[in-house]
């Protein structure tokens, strides 16, 4: 069962019409989609891919690591990275939920087309964005900042496996994948800026407290 399983089943099904139609050579995404899977596809590759899917399933590896982190930065008495771990797991499950809320608005179906061999189930038939592709992202930019590490240095490791993982697996088209990371890197972005402001905003009564008795 792969991340989107929080599209519950009495959502109707997409009525927007197929990408493709199910019978006859692909076209578009679909074709490239083909194209992809025939360069990259193998069994390790699908085993892979597999992994990656129930690791990211629901955001829930995501979330282990953010809570491992902030218990362990907790220990040691390093609030800052404990703060940011805890941040770090509320951005990954918030982009996950935006990016199911994307899909029920959007209502893409998912690859469908007798070329395209899908390597996991899903629950349902709604494609884009992909909410692996965003939960990942938002995460791995989350944690490495959390971890004191560059800012493209996790994403750069854990992101594109994750989007490739998608396609291998046969369950969204590129787009779907690339809408997810964008989307995924803005939810990151928006709770940087967030931490920022409630930081400055500290920083701002705290020096006010220290200034008010000397008034």
């Amino acid at each position: 069962m792969s991340s989107e399983s929080t599209e519950l089943s009495a959502v109707p099904e997409p009525t927007a019409p197929t990408a493709v139609a199910p019978t006859g050579k692909a076209s578009g995404e679909a074709a490239l989609l083909v194209a992809i899977q025939s360069a990259i596809t193998r069994p390790a590759t699908v085993k892979a891919a597999r992994g990656l899917s129930h690791f990211g399933e629901h955001s829930l590896g995501w979330l282990a690591l953010a809570g491992a982190g902030a218990l362990l930065a907790s220990r040691r008495g390093d609030e800052t990275a404990k703060r940011r771990y805890i941040e770090a797991g509320v951005g990954a499950f918030g982009a996950h939920a935006a990016s199911v809320i994307i899909k029920r608005v959007v209502r893409r179906p998912r690859p469908d087309h007798p070329d395209i061999k899908v390597g996991v189930g899903t629950p349902s038939k709604l494609s884009f964005p992909s909410s692996h592709a965003t939960s990942t992202t938002a995460a791995a930019i989350l944690l490495g900042r959390a971890a004191g590490l560059k800012p493209t240095t996790l994403p750069a490791v854990i992101v594109p496996p994750m989007l490739v993982s998608r396609l291998v697996l046969g369950v969204h088209y590129p787009t779907d994948v690339l809408a997810g990371a964008a989307i995924g890197a803005a939810s990151a972005g928006a709770v940087i800026v967030g931490d920022k402001l409630l930081g400055d905003t500290a920083l701002a009564q705290k020096l006010f407290a220290y200034r008010k008795p000397g008034v």
